[in-house]
C-alpha cells in the first residue's frame, strides 16, 4: 500500500475490535499510530502489541464526549510525533446503559439520545475539528469515520444509534465538500455484522444472528481485519482520489449503489 510509511495517524477508539485491528494494520504499513481510547488498559495493550513488532505506537486515554480530552489527545499526538497526517474515528458508546436502553421512538429516553449523539456523532465532529487545522496547514490529509449498516436500513429498535450513524455519513460529506479543494479527504466505512467482542455483548439474539447468517450473501460474518484493510487504504495515498464516500463493508448484507 502506497503512502502510509512514515504517516502519523490518530485512531480514536483503538483499544479493541475494529479500532485495534486497524491500528495494527496501519503500523504494519509503516505508520506511527496513536491509540486513543477511554479504556486505557486495553489501549496500552494494543500499543504494546504494535511496538513489539518494532513499529511506533503509544496509547492515550481520552473521552470522546469530553472536548478538552479530545483536544488533549491531538495535542499529545503532535508533541510526541511532531504532527498528524490522518485520523480514524471508530469509537462509540455501545454500553448496556446507552445502547442497551435504546429502543423505538415511543420508548424514547431523551438521556439515551443525548448520550448517543454526544459520543457517536458530536465526538467525531470534535476530533475532526481538532485535526483539521493541522491537516490544512500542511496542505492536506485524510479522515476516515465509522458509520454502520444501521444508517441505511430501518431498525425496529436502537433509534438513537441509527440516527447518530446517519449523522456521521452527513458529517463525512460536509468535511469532504468543504475542504476537499484544500487537500482534505474524508470518507466513511459502514460495517455490517462484525463479531467483535463488544458487538457480541450488545448485539443480536442467537435467533437473529442465525437469520442474518442465512440471508447474508457472504459465507461468514465480518472480522475486524476486514475493516482494517479498507480503512488503511482510504488513509493511504492509494485512496487519494476517493472523497466524501460511504463504503459499505458488510459481506453483501445490503446490495446498493
Amino acid at each position: 500500500m502506497q503512502g502510509l510509511n512514515g504517516k502519523r495517524i490518530v485512531v480514536a477508539g483503538g483499544a479493541s475490535g475494529i479500532g485495534a485491528a486497524t491500528a495494527e494494520r496501519l503500523a504494519a504499513e509503516g505508520a506511527a499510530v496513536v491509540v486513543g481510547d477511554i479504556n486505557i488498559d486495553a489501549a496500552e495493550a494494543t500499543a504494546k502489541r504494535i511496538t513489539s513488532t518494532g513499529a511506533t505506537a503509544f496509547a492515550v486515554e481520552f473521552d470522546l464526549a469530553d472536548e478538552r480530552s479530545v483536544r488533549a489527545l491531538v495535542d499529545t499526538a503532535v508533541s510526541q510525533l511532531g504532527g498528524v497526517d490522518g485520523l480514524y474515528n471508530v469509537a462509540a458508546d455501545v454500553s448496556a446503559e446507552t445502547l442497551g436502553r435504546d429502543g423505538d421512538l415511543l420508548d424514547m429516553d431523551p438521556a439515551v439520545w443525548r448520550r448517543t449523539l454526544e459520543v457517536n456523532l458530536i465526538g467525531f465532529a470534535l476530533t475532526s475539528r481538532a485535526v483539521l487545522p493541522l491537516l490544512l496547514e500542511q496542505g492536506g490529509g485524510a479522515i476516515v469515520n465509522t458509520s454502520s449498516l444501521a444508517a441505511h436500513v430501518g431498525d425496529h429498535a436502537r433509534a438513537a444509534y441509527q440516527t447518530s450513524k446517519a449523522g456521521i455519513n452527513a458529517l463525512t460529506r460536509h468535511i469532504a465538500s468543504r475542504w476537499g479543494k484544500q487537500g482534505i479527504r474524508c470518507n466513511c466505512v459502514s460495517p455490517g455484522v462484525v463479531l467483535t467482542e463488544s458487538a457480541q455483548k450488545m448485539a443480536l439474539s442467537p435467533e437473529a444472528l442465525e437469520f442474518t447468517r442465512m440471508t447474508l450473501p457472504s459465507p461468514r460474518f465480518g472480522k475486524p481485519e476486514d475493516l482494517a484493510g479498507i480503512v488503511a487504504f482510504l488513509l493511504s495515498d492509494d485512496g487519494e482520489w476517493i472523497n466524501g464516500q460511504v463504503w459499505s463493508v458488510n459481506g453483501g448484507a445490503m446490495l446498493r449503489e
